[in-house]
C-alpha cells in the first residue's frame, strides 16, 4: 500500500469532489446492477460466493455488487456512502488498496469458512470501511482520526454485532472477515507511511 506519512493521517480527502464522485459513482453502479437484476428475474444472486465451492471461486470477484432487493441495497449504500467517503481521506488511490484488501478478505473468508448457499451484498465492504475508520488513527497515532472514529462509532458502532452469528440468511461471515480485513488494511497503511517518513530521512551518500 502506497500510505504516504502525510496522507496516512489525513481525516478530509484531498480531493472531496473526486472522492465523492468515485464513491457515488460504485454505489450508483451498485443500482445499476440491481436494476439488471431485477430484468433478470433475480438470476444474477445466484453468482455470489458459493463456500468452498471451486468452480465457481470467481464469485468472489462479483458478489459486492449483487442485492437480494432494493431494501437490501438501500441499507448497504447509505453507510456505504459515507463511509466510503471519509475512506478517502488518504487519496483514492490508497482507498482502491484499502477496497481491494477488505474485498478480497470478505469474499476469501466467506468462501472458507462460510455457509452453504450464495453470499451476496456489499454489507462487508460495508464492515470493512467501519473497522479501517475505527482503527486507523490507533495505527497511525493520529488524534484526529481518533475523534473520526469517535464519531463513526456513536453513528454505527451498533452494527458490529453483526459479525456474530445468529440471524438466519445474514451473512455474519461477510461482516466479520470484511471488518478484520478493514484492520489488516489500517495496519498496512500506517506501516507503509512509517517506511515512507524513514525512507525521507535517509541521506545517501556520494
Amino acid at each position: 500500500m502506497d500510505g504516504g506519512g502525510v496522507l496516512a493521517k489525513r481525516v478530509i480527502p484531498p480531493n472531496p469532489v473526486v472522492s465523492a464522485v468515485v464513491v457515488l459513482g460504485f454505489v450508483a453502479l451498485l443500482y445499476a446492477v440491481e436494476a439488471l437484476d431485477v430484468v433478470a428475474g433475480g438470476a444474477l444472486d445466484a453468482n455470489g460466493v458459493l463456500p468452498r465451492n471451486f468452480a465457481q471461486w470467481d464469485n468472489i470477484i462479483w458478489y459486492p455488487y449483487l442485492h437480494a432487493d432494493w431494501a437490501h441495497l438501500t441499507n448497504n449504500a447509505v453507510p456505504l456512502l459515507v463511509l466510503g467517503f471519509l475512506a478517502t481521506s488518504g487519496g483514492i488511490a490508497q482507498f482502491l488498496q484499502v477496497t481491494a484488501v477488505i474485498w478480497l478478505t470478505s469474499g476469501l473468508g466467506i468462501w472458507v469458512f462460510g455457509q452453504p448457499g450464495p453470499h451476496i451484498g456489499a454489507s462487508g465492504l460495508v464492515f470493512g470501511f467501519l473497522t479501517f475508520l475505527l482503527v486507523r488513527g490507533l495505527f497511525a497515532r493520529s488524534p484526529r482520526q481518533v475523534v473520526v472514529a469517535a464519531a463513526v462509532f456513536a453513528a454505527y458502532g451498533a452494527v458490529l454485532w453483526g459479525v456474530l452469528p445468529g440471524r438466519p440468511g445474514i451473512s455474519w461471515e461477510a461482516h466479520l472477515f470484511g471488518a478484520l480485513g478493514g484492520v489488516l488494511a489500517a495496519w498496512g497503511v500506517a506501516r507503509d507511511a512509517r517506511a515512507a517518513r524513514k525512507g525521507a530521512g535517509t541521506s545517501l551518500g556520494a
